[in-house]
């Protein structure tokens, strides 16, 4: 229990005549900063997207010094429907050598059917926006002048990236206009009160836009990559995470204005039954999500450390503002349910979430299994999970560059579009007879020299982005292993090197992640066996969430394959997330325990959090899913998956199974702690 030392410290700054100078400075200080400062420029380079150390990547890398830029290529496709004429000929050759001026390397290539004609542009600029506008120019240029019933298209590895950046294009905007108003939504339902939500939603609102500026700036600073998809997460996660917390708190705020007529002393009451919780939370969040330092790819270390820094400033805003804010405003912000002194709290009364209890507590074993069953049952569409999302299925909506790579398959081989690509130093006879003596390779010929070392483009059998095509990479690679000074790149080569490198950091992330989460449990309970209780149920929760998330994304919304970052940055924010509401409740629950015992504690602890850990769960549930905005299907999935989980662990785990366990064991689930009380 708190001390009235504590509260008597605490409340000189919680009298409203003072309280509302902190707010005030807050909007006025933290707006100044986001419009004179504002977010940090992304500035990508090749590599962000792809694992350290292998040898695509460093493909990647030496590419930026050839004459050609980075090795970013655009295919400029004429077509038609039926075999060109002579005149269309022509006029393709005139538009493609306009476009390219001196950067045309070779002339239009024929395909055999004579219904195509393919060129290959160099494209300079590594900057994403740039490519993307390099992109759409190099389309009106090749356009122009064309004779009906000739068609022109771009496509490419610069052409697909560039299409990925248009993607991007007031996306930060859409998001979070998006996310507010779900936000904004639900806490009006959640509070039935037209004023409350309004406190909250500014308070975390601005905690998001403050936390971009210093993520942004903080990453540029310390020289660590991120991207656009990074500020989206991070909008996502500030949003959900503070208004979790700003729920709890404002719930417990409610409880004790019905004990006594001063909002200060209510308030200091409050914040010091909650802080310690939202501490813990916010601490085991922060530290999982440093565990991505550790990612063999820049741009998830860069995810990691921004999400980070956004729970840190969202977790400040809430402890520190948002207490201010609320006890400047009278009894009537709750308006039309305002607290009144002696009317019963949650935990008092028989409310829904008390008889929920109650109904677990008679049969705490049916109740238990009926729930591991069910989570069960869910996890086995882990077994159906086809990964390995390529560029091409990166896009919902599928754009030009796309299209124009299946069409492009119809005329050519198949790995035309994107050939794999060669970087030797050794002689370089010896690498073109041994890549042909490759399984699944259909031509190779030399694209350039420099510093060296020759570029070769290999042709491979089969189209880009597909399974096969990566087996294509393996058995090339195979033929080429006694040749020490020779590397193989290409995205079909990033694809299979990107594979491995997430195996990796499954392998190494994933456990630090758990013992993170059990150490911090541990201390903020400090108990052995309820940490390992609650760590186990909410893998469950991840296992079950996955494999209901890949069943809904392939059949519901027909994703043919999960991408390979998916199921580590799922398992990251729904175990450092969904602990959050285990936190909660079990952190009330021990405190009830104290005067109840351990019995009589959880299910109070249940009463009196149901309602507040089911909204924001809810909430939770709701902004994630606001990913799908974007018309990206990486974004959809993660989106889906970390969706169902948190209903899962707020609706079920923390519901059900929690309660059930902690009642069948008794004091035990508390063990080595004591807990005094009654029951």
């Amino acid at each position: 229990m708190e001390s009235s030392s504590a509260i008597a410290r605490l409340l000189p700054i919680l009298r409203p005549r003072v309280a509302w100078i902190l707010p005030v400075l807050y909007l006025l200080v933290g707006g100044a900063l986001i419009g004179v400062v504002g977010t940090a420029p992304v500035d990508r380079a090749a590599t962000d997207q792809l694992p350290d150390g292998y040898d695509s990547t460093e493909v990647v890398r030496l590419l930026e010094d050839f004459p050609s830029g980075d090795g970013q290529v655009a295919l400029v496709l004429f077509s038609a429907d039926r075999e060109l004429t002579a005149p269309e000929r022509a006029a393709a050759e005139e538009a493609f050598g306009r476009a390219a001026g001196a950067a045309a390397a070779a002339p239009l290539q024929a395909a055999e059917d004579g219904t195509a004609l393919v060129g290959v542009l160099p494209m300079p600029s590594t900057d994403a926006a740039e490519l993307a506008d390099d992109v759409e120019e190099l389309r009106g240029a090749v356009r122009e002048g064309l004779p009906d019933g000739l068609r022109a298209e771009v496509t490419g590895p610069a052409a697909i990236q560039g299409d990925l950046a248009r993607v991007f294009e007031g996306a930060d905007v859409t998001l979070l206009a998006v996310t507010a108003s779900v936000v904004a939504f639900l806490l009006i339902v959640t509070y039935r009160s037209p004023l409350l939500w309004l406190v909250p939603l500014l308070v975390v609102g601005l905690a998001d836009r403050l936390a971009a500026v210093a993520a942004t700036h903080a990453l540029t600073g310390l020289g660590v990559a991120f991207d656009q998809s990074t500020t989206g997460i991070l909008s996502v996660l500030v949003f959900g995470a503070g208004t979790d917390y700003a729920l709890l708190l404002i719930s417990r705020y409610r409880d004790e204005l019905h004990r006594g007529e001063s909002r200060p002393e209510a308030m200091a009451r409050a914040w010091l039954r909650t802080g310690e919780a939202v501490l813990a939370s916010a601490a085991t969040v922060v530290v999982a999500l440093l565990a991505l330092l550790l990612s063999a790819f820049p741009s998830t270390r860069g995810l990691g450390l921004a999400c980070a820094l956004g729970v840190v400033v969202a977790a400040v805003a809430v402890l520190v503002v948002l207490p201010l804010a609320l006890v400047v405003f009278p009894r009537w912000i709750f308006w039309p349910r305002r607290p009144r002194v002696g009317t019963p709290t949650l935990s008092e009364g028989r409310s829904f979430w008390r008889r929920v209890g109650d109904a677990v507590a008679r049969r705490p074993v049916l109740s238990a299994s009926a729930a591991v069953v069910l989570l069960a049952v869910m996890a086995g569409g882990i077994l159906g999970i086809r990964s390995g999302l390529s560029e091409a299925d990166q896009f919902i909506d599928t754009p030009e560059s796309i299209a124009a790579a299946g069409r492009l398959a119809s005329s050519f081989p198949a790995g035309s579009a994107d050939p794999a690509i060669v970087l030797t130093r050794d002689d370089v006879a010896e690498v073109v007879r041994a890549a042909e003596s490759a399984d699944g390779v259909a031509t190779v010929r030399p694209a350039g020299e420099h510093d060296g070392r020759t570029r070769l483009d290999v042709v491979l059998a089969h189209p880009p982005g597909t399974p096969e095509a990566r087996d294509d990479v393996t058995a090339l690679r195979a033929a080429l292993d006694h040749l020490p000074a020779t590397l193989v790149g290409g995205t079909d080569a990033e694809d299979v090197d990107t594979d491995a490198a997430t195996r990796d950091d499954r392998a190494l992330v994933l456990p630090l992640i758990l013992v993170v989460v059990l150490l911090a449990l541990g201390l903020l309970l400090r108990s052995l066996v309820a940490p390992i209780v609650l760590v186990l149920t909410v893998v469950a929760t991840y296992l079950a969430a996955l494999g209901a998330g890949w069943v809904l994304s392939s059949g519901l919304f027909g994703f043919d394959r999960l991408d390979v970052g998916v199921p580590l940055q799922a398992f990251l924010f729904l175990v450092a997330l969904g602990v959050d509401y285990n936190i909660f409740l079990v952190a009330r629950a021990a405190e009830e325990a104290e005067r109840y015992g351990a019995r009589e504690g959880m299910l109070r602890a249940l009463a009196s959090t149901g309602g507040v850990i089911t909204s924001a769960g809810v909430l939770l549930a709701a902004v994630f899913a606001v990913l799908g905005v974007l018309p990206l299907v990486v974004l959809a999935q993660l989106g889906i998956v970390i969706c169902v989980g948190v209903l899962l662990d707020t609706l079920l785990v923390r519901t059900v199974l929690v309660p059930a366990i902690a009642v069948r064991l008794g004091d035990r689930f508390w063990w080595p702690r004591r807990v005094a009380g009654r029951g």
